[in-house]
């Protein structure tokens, strides 16, 4: 392997948005992810909607219009 080229890869802190924090080995040091396993519906077993930029309140609207 060629020397200098590859990253650094060390200890890293991956923090959801539910709070839990994982520390990992990786090349990026500091992650933020919105959905763990913690927290992720297939894990738990609850149903939990996960909104980015209103979609689901998009989506909501339409289907009240279509059924009227």
């Amino acid at each position: 392997m060629k020397e200098k080229i590859h990253p650094k890869y060390g200890k890293s802190v991956i923090v959801c948005s539910c709070g839990a924090q994982h520390e990992i080995a990786s090349t990026k040091q500091n992650l933020r992810v919105d959905v763990c396993s913690q927290c992720h519906p297939f894990f738990t077993g609850e149903q939990r909607i996960v909104d980015t930029a209103g979609r689901v309140d998009k989506f909501l609207k339409k289907l009240q219009k279509k059924t009227r």
